[in-house]
Protein backbone atom coordinates (compact mmCIF):
# COMPACT_ATOMS: atom_id res chain seq x y z
CA UNK A 1 0.00 0.00 0.00
CA UNK A 2 2.56 2.54 0.99
CA UNK A 3 5.04 1.59 -1.58
CA UNK A 4 1.97 2.22 -4.18
CA UNK A 5 1.04 5.62 -2.25
CA UNK A 6 5.22 6.73 -2.73
CA UNK A 7 5.01 5.75 -6.42
CA UNK A 8 2.08 8.15 -6.80
CA UNK A 9 3.64 11.09 -4.78
CA UNK A 10 6.43 10.51 -7.16
CA UNK A 11 4.73 10.64 -10.22
CA UNK A 12 3.01 13.79 -8.89
CA UNK A 13 6.29 15.55 -7.95
CA UNK A 14 7.62 14.67 -11.54
CA UNK A 15 4.60 15.94 -13.18
CA UNK A 16 5.86 19.66 -12.25
CA UNK A 17 7.26 21.33 -15.20
CA UNK A 18 9.58 23.53 -14.70
CA UNK A 19 10.42 24.76 -18.06
CA UNK A 20 6.94 26.33 -17.85
CA UNK A 21 6.66 27.28 -14.33
CA UNK A 22 9.94 29.48 -14.99
CA UNK A 23 9.23 30.36 -18.18
CA UNK A 24 6.06 32.28 -16.60
CA UNK A 25 8.27 33.36 -13.65
CA UNK A 26 10.74 35.37 -15.93
CA UNK A 27 8.05 36.35 -18.53
CA UNK A 28 9.24 34.26 -21.43
CA UNK A 29 7.55 32.51 -23.59
CA UNK A 30 5.98 28.77 -23.30
CA UNK A 31 8.75 27.06 -24.62
CA UNK A 32 6.24 24.48 -26.52
CA UNK A 33 5.80 27.17 -28.37
CA UNK A 34 9.48 27.38 -29.81
CA UNK A 35 12.96 25.81 -30.49
CA UNK A 36 12.15 22.19 -29.88
CA UNK A 37 8.95 22.18 -28.45
CA UNK A 38 10.47 20.28 -25.68
CA UNK A 39 10.02 21.50 -22.09
CA UNK A 40 13.50 20.91 -20.77
CA UNK A 41 16.55 23.81 -20.09
CA UNK A 42 17.96 23.31 -22.76
CA UNK A 43 14.61 24.47 -25.17
CA UNK A 44 14.28 27.73 -22.58
CA UNK A 45 18.37 28.34 -23.10
CA UNK A 46 17.45 29.00 -26.69
CA UNK A 47 14.87 31.86 -25.29
CA UNK A 48 18.23 33.61 -24.40
CA UNK A 49 17.87 33.90 -20.63
CA UNK A 50 20.58 32.01 -19.07
CA UNK A 51 18.80 32.38 -15.38
CA UNK A 52 15.95 30.67 -16.67
CA UNK A 53 17.54 27.65 -18.39
CA UNK A 54 19.65 27.56 -14.94
CA UNK A 55 16.69 27.30 -12.60
CA UNK A 56 15.03 25.09 -14.96
CA UNK A 57 17.67 22.77 -15.14
CA UNK A 58 18.43 22.98 -11.35
CA UNK A 59 14.14 22.36 -10.79
CA UNK A 60 14.26 19.51 -12.71
CA UNK A 61 17.31 18.19 -11.43
CA UNK A 62 15.82 18.28 -7.96
CA UNK A 63 12.78 17.05 -8.22
CA UNK A 64 14.15 13.54 -9.31
CA UNK A 65 16.64 13.73 -6.20
CA UNK A 66 14.16 14.88 -4.33
CA UNK A 67 11.17 11.84 -4.81
CA UNK A 68 13.80 9.61 -4.46
CA UNK A 69 15.62 11.25 -1.19
CA UNK A 70 12.41 10.84 -0.13
CA UNK A 71 11.42 7.74 -0.34
CA UNK A 72 14.86 6.27 1.56
CA UNK A 73 14.67 8.06 3.94
CA UNK A 74 11.05 7.10 4.91
CA UNK A 75 11.63 3.48 3.05
CA UNK A 76 12.44 2.00 6.26
CA UNK A 77 9.09 3.49 8.62
CA UNK A 78 6.77 2.07 5.75
CA UNK A 79 8.48 -0.83 4.71
CA UNK A 80 9.69 0.23 1.24
CA UNK A 81 12.20 -2.16 -0.51
CA UNK A 82 14.31 -1.90 -3.40
CA UNK A 83 11.30 -2.52 -5.96
CA UNK A 84 9.76 0.54 -4.01
CA UNK A 85 12.83 2.57 -4.60
CA UNK A 86 13.09 1.51 -8.54
CA UNK A 87 9.31 2.25 -9.17
CA UNK A 88 9.52 5.56 -7.53
CA UNK A 89 12.85 6.09 -9.33
CA UNK A 90 10.65 5.59 -12.45
CA UNK A 91 7.43 7.69 -11.32
CA UNK A 92 8.98 10.55 -11.04
CA UNK A 93 10.84 9.99 -14.31
CA UNK A 94 7.57 9.49 -16.39
CA UNK A 95 5.63 12.10 -14.51
CA UNK A 96 8.36 14.67 -16.11
CA UNK A 97 7.81 12.82 -19.36
CA UNK A 98 4.27 12.51 -19.43
CA UNK A 99 2.72 15.43 -16.79
CA UNK A 100 -0.59 15.40 -15.63
CA UNK A 101 -1.01 19.12 -15.03
CA UNK A 102 0.14 19.65 -18.70
CA UNK A 103 -1.87 17.32 -21.02
CA UNK A 104 0.89 14.67 -20.54
CA UNK A 105 3.04 16.36 -22.73
CA UNK A 106 6.55 16.75 -20.94
CA UNK A 107 10.15 16.98 -21.09
CA UNK A 108 12.87 14.78 -22.69
CA UNK A 109 14.14 13.78 -19.20
CA UNK A 110 17.80 14.54 -18.92
CA UNK A 111 17.78 17.12 -15.44
CA UNK A 112 15.40 14.91 -13.80
CA UNK A 113 17.11 11.47 -14.81
CA UNK A 114 19.87 12.78 -13.61
CA UNK A 115 18.57 13.93 -9.98
CA UNK A 116 16.66 10.48 -9.78
CA UNK A 117 20.64 9.08 -10.45
CA UNK A 118 22.22 11.42 -7.42
CA UNK A 119 19.17 10.06 -5.81
CA UNK A 120 20.40 6.52 -5.84
CA UNK A 121 23.71 7.20 -5.27
CA UNK A 122 25.67 10.35 -5.63
CA UNK A 123 28.88 8.80 -7.36
CA UNK A 124 26.24 7.36 -9.56
CA UNK A 125 24.41 11.14 -10.35
CA UNK A 126 28.39 12.62 -10.59
CA UNK A 127 29.47 10.34 -13.10
CA UNK A 128 26.97 10.63 -15.53
CA UNK A 129 27.54 14.18 -15.17
CA UNK A 130 30.54 14.29 -15.99
CA UNK A 131 29.98 12.47 -18.65
CA UNK A 132 27.10 14.63 -20.09
CA UNK A 133 29.85 17.64 -19.11
CA UNK A 134 32.92 16.20 -21.21
CA UNK A 135 30.55 15.35 -24.25
CA UNK A 136 28.87 18.32 -24.28
CA UNK A 137 31.83 20.40 -23.91
CA UNK A 138 34.11 18.73 -27.15
CA UNK A 139 30.84 18.62 -29.72
CA UNK A 140 28.20 21.10 -28.33
CA UNK A 141 25.54 18.96 -28.37
CA UNK A 142 23.26 18.20 -25.65
CA UNK A 143 21.46 15.69 -27.03
CA UNK A 144 24.38 14.12 -27.84
CA UNK A 145 25.91 14.24 -24.87
CA UNK A 146 22.61 13.19 -23.28
CA UNK A 147 22.62 10.00 -25.59
CA UNK A 148 26.26 8.86 -24.21
CA UNK A 149 25.33 9.49 -20.84
CA UNK A 150 22.36 7.37 -21.37
CA UNK A 151 24.39 4.42 -22.72
CA UNK A 152 26.72 4.89 -19.74
CA UNK A 153 24.93 5.11 -16.88
CA UNK A 154 23.77 1.38 -16.39
CA UNK A 155 27.76 0.58 -16.89
CA UNK A 156 28.34 3.44 -14.05
CA UNK A 157 26.12 1.66 -12.00
CA UNK A 158 27.08 -2.33 -12.35
CA UNK A 159 30.92 -0.89 -11.72
CA UNK A 160 29.36 0.86 -8.35
CA UNK A 161 26.78 -2.00 -7.35
CA UNK A 162 27.69 -5.27 -9.55
CA UNK A 163 24.46 -6.96 -10.57
CA UNK A 164 22.81 -7.47 -7.41
CA UNK A 165 20.51 -4.71 -6.47
CA UNK A 166 18.56 -5.84 -9.83
CA UNK A 167 15.65 -4.01 -9.12
CA UNK A 168 17.37 -0.39 -9.16
CA UNK A 169 19.80 -1.66 -11.82
CA UNK A 170 16.40 -2.38 -14.20
CA UNK A 171 15.23 1.01 -13.36
CA UNK A 172 18.05 2.68 -14.54
CA UNK A 173 18.22 0.40 -17.76
CA UNK A 174 14.62 1.63 -18.53
CA UNK A 175 15.44 5.31 -17.98
CA UNK A 176 18.38 4.87 -20.72
CA UNK A 177 16.06 3.33 -23.22
CA UNK A 178 13.24 5.82 -22.34
CA UNK A 179 15.90 8.87 -23.22
CA UNK A 180 16.77 7.22 -25.88
CA UNK A 181 13.59 7.18 -27.10
CA UNK A 182 12.58 10.74 -26.41
CA UNK A 183 15.65 11.66 -28.12
CA UNK A 184 14.84 9.92 -31.31
CA UNK A 185 14.18 13.43 -33.37
CA UNK A 186 17.63 14.62 -31.91
CA UNK A 187 19.06 11.24 -33.44
CA UNK A 188 17.97 11.94 -36.69
CA UNK A 189 18.40 15.65 -36.59
CA UNK A 190 22.69 14.41 -35.24
CA UNK A 191 22.67 11.92 -38.52
CA UNK A 192 21.43 14.62 -40.76
CA UNK A 193 23.71 17.39 -39.59
CA UNK A 194 20.85 19.66 -38.46
CA UNK A 195 21.12 19.32 -34.47
CA UNK A 196 21.03 23.28 -32.80
CA UNK A 197 23.98 22.88 -30.79
CA UNK A 198 23.94 24.43 -27.00
CA UNK A 199 23.71 28.20 -26.78
CA UNK A 200 22.38 28.57 -30.01
CA UNK A 201 19.22 31.31 -29.74
CA UNK A 202 16.31 30.23 -31.45
CA UNK A 203 13.98 32.57 -33.99
CA UNK A 204 11.13 31.85 -32.87
CA UNK A 205 12.14 32.35 -29.26
CA UNK A 206 12.89 36.06 -29.82
CA UNK A 207 10.07 36.71 -32.10
CA UNK A 208 7.79 35.18 -29.41
CA UNK A 209 9.21 36.98 -26.88
CA UNK A 210 9.00 40.38 -29.01
CA UNK A 211 5.48 39.81 -29.45
CA UNK A 212 4.51 39.26 -26.18
CA UNK A 213 6.03 42.37 -24.87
Amino acid sequence: MYTIIFTVVAYLIGSISFAVVMSRAFGLSDPRTYGSKNPGATNVLRSGNKKAAIATLIGDAAKGWFALWLAMRLADQFDVGDFGIALVALAVFLGHLYPIFFKFVGGKGVATALGVLIGLNVWLGVATLVTWLVIAYAFRYSSLAALVSALFAPFYFCLLFGTDQKEKLLAVIIMSLLLLFTHRSNIGNLLRGKETRIGSKSAEARAAHKKGK
